[in-house]
């Protein structure tokens, strides 16, 4: 089963990308950080700095992926079809 599940497209979660370089998805539930981390840096082909997550009270798990330098979020943004 796939950890990433689908990214967040909301005003919010936009105004992350463009600030700070931040791409917030929906994850499995069980998923780890260090799983994150993994798939998304192995399907995106960038690195990440840090991996926050938290889980919303309607049992869904939101994970805000920050790019490490030299990446950009709204270049990511743009193949997901965010923007």
């Amino acid at each position: 089963m796939s950890v990433l599940q689908y990214p967040i497209a909301t005003e919010k979660a936009l105004n992350l990308v463009e600030m700070q370089n931040t791409i917030v998805y929906v994850v499995n539930l069980t998923a780890n950080k260090t799983e994150i981390r993994k798939e998304f840096e192995d399907t995106f082909k960038v690195k990440v700095q840090r991996v926050n997550t938290a889980i919303e009270p309607y049992n869904m798990k939101r994970a805000y992926i920050k790019l490490a330098a030299g990446f950009t979020a709204s270049d990511i943004a743009k193949k997901l079809k965010l923007v």
